[in-house]
């Protein structure tokens, strides 16, 4: 009887490398087919203005995006914003402990599926016969005794079809798209943070220039007052006046307030609560512009995109459960056996075997109402939603680099457009100093100068940080890093 076990465990190792998986192989998809993305400054250089972030970026297909991009930047409290948002984020939390599920899951179904079950049983019962209740009359009632059992149970479903090779490709996929998911967490993150540091180095300058502007409306309402007093000026050019400096004042409030929105997301991003937001922001003019930029090439995008991967293992993940279904359709064959002692004596229970069995099941799907074919059409209506999905979310990751693209050569137009419009303006200030200085322009018109150049400072400082934003966007359009790609890559 011993051999025999033996014998169940060497067919049961063999079955497992037996037959043929059936339904359709799973074969990576090709990446897109085109050169670039449509877009005129693809693999060329924007434009360049004197002046902060105004120089020109240069696109370089051979140059991979790095996984701490933002270091490029050249500000060590980005860097360690991020960092610190990777290292504290409860959403990156949720997703790594998702990934543990799914491998831990695979690692389960992988020993089911490889590995014969065997079990071992041991029991002891109190019993009493009645010899009257069996038909036997006459036969002494024996007293209560007794049962001790020992056993131990081998079993083992064949895989002759591969389904349950089918069902561990499936769940590999599962894990593969965890993987992903977690890699696209970390990139988002990483991406929202220095966005949201750059709008805010953005609110920071913006709120500076909206407190001279109303500064300067407030001196011009002061002059009006007095020249109104004395008779110069009209009370309707006083109303203006007072009119303007309310408008000029109206603004900062709005800006406050987008300020600290911006200081509380960031906050929540670095894991922390609202009210330990940080009151110090990145200085814009801080913030290094990257001069050469990576431009993954469309063939190369699909292998750098989490997003695109993660597409990819739910498409595998759907040709899996094809092969599954399709296996349910043919025979499942079962081999079990169990060796084992019984006996009245515990100190007799392992001295010998007396109780053995060797069993064979297979079971063949005869008629159940068409559900098994329908489950079958259903996986593969499943597969081709999963192929559209792919294709659908490969075009969106080449429209978002595009888009980006068109951005940065846009951004770094208005900018050297703005940044002209500034010069202009200062130049007309220091024109209008040397006059007031002179006597020759009222203090007011100097004061209207000023605002206009004020005025165009915002501007500026709009295009700028809009520069800086889509530099970021571009990398993360890219499939850029995730401080860290390595340490979220593993699986079983």
């Amino acid at each position: 009887m011993r051999r025999s076990l033996q014998n169940i465990v060497v067919a049961a190792a063999l079955a497992g490398s037996a037959g043929c998986a059936t339904g359709p192989d799973f074969k990576p998809p090709e990446g897109p087919r085109s050169a670039g993305y449509g877009v005129a400054e693809d693999g060329g250089k924007t434009a360049e203005a004197p002046g902060p972030g105004g120089v020109s970026q240069r696109f370089d297909a051979a140059r991979d995006v790095p996984a701490a991009w933002g270091e490029l930047f050249g500000c060590a409290a980005l860097d360690a914003s991020v960092r610190e948002a990777l290292e504290n984020s409860p959403t990156l939390a949720q997703a790594s402990a998702r990934l543990r599920q799914a491998q831990e899951e695979f690692n389960a179904a992988a020993g089911a599926a490889r590995y014969p079950a065997a079990d071992a049983g041991l029991s002891a019962a109190r019993k009493k016969v009645n010899p009257e209740a069996m038909g036997m009359t006459g036969v002494p009632t024996p007293d209560p005794f007794s049962l001790f059992n020992a056993s131990v149970s081998i079993s083992y479903a064949f895989d002759f079809f591969g389904r349950n090779r089918r069902a561990l490709e499936g769940l590999k996929a599962q894990v593969d798209l965890r993987t992903f998911e977690l890699e696209g967490l970390r990139q988002t993150l990483a991406a929202n943070v220095v966005l949201a540091s750059i709008r805010l180095a953005e609110q920071e300058r913006l709120l500076a220039v909206a407190r001279d502007v109303a500064a300067a409306r407030s001196e011009q309402r002061s002059i009006a007052e007095a020249r109104c007093r004395a008779g110069g000026i009209s009370a309707l050019e006083l109303e203006r006046q007072e009119l303007l400096w309310e408008q000029a004042r109206a603004l900062i409030p709005a800006l406050e307030n987008q300020r600290e929105r911006l200081r509380r997301q960031l906050a929540v991003y670095l894991g922390r609560e609202p009210a330990d937001a940080s009151r110090d922001s990145v200085d814009l003019d801080a913030l290094r512009l990257p001069e050469e930029l990576p431009l993954v090439v469309p063939s190369e995008l699909a292998r750098k995109r989490p997003d695109i991967r993660a597409a990819e293992a739910v498409w595998h993940r759907a040709c899996a459960n094809v092969g599954v279904a399709t296996a349910n359709l043919y025979p499942q064959i079962a081999l079990s056996a169990s060796l084992g002692s019984q006996t009245t004596d515990a100190a007799d229970l392992l001295g010998s075997l007396n109780v053995w069995s060797l069993g064979a099941d297979l079971m063949q799907p005869v008629f159940r109402g068409g559900e098994l074919r329908a489950r079958k059409r259903g996986a593969v209506a499943a597969y081709d939603e999963a192929a559209a999905a792919y294709r659908e979310t490969t075009l969106r990751g080449l429209q978002e680099v595009a888009d980006v693209l068109g951005a940065l050569a846009a951004d770094a137009r208005t900018l050297e457009s703005r940044i002209a419009a500034a010069n202009h303006a200062k130049a007309g200030l220091e024109i209008a100093t040397r006059q007031s200085a002179a006597g020759g322009i009222a203090p007011t018109a100097l004061l209207d100068e000023k605002i206009r150049w004020l005025q165009t400072e915002t501007d500026r400082v709009q295009a700028q940080a809009s520069r800086q934003a889509d530099t970021a966007a571009l990398f993360h359009a890219l499939g850029g890093g995730g401080w860290g790609r390595e340490a979220s890559a593993a699986t079983p």
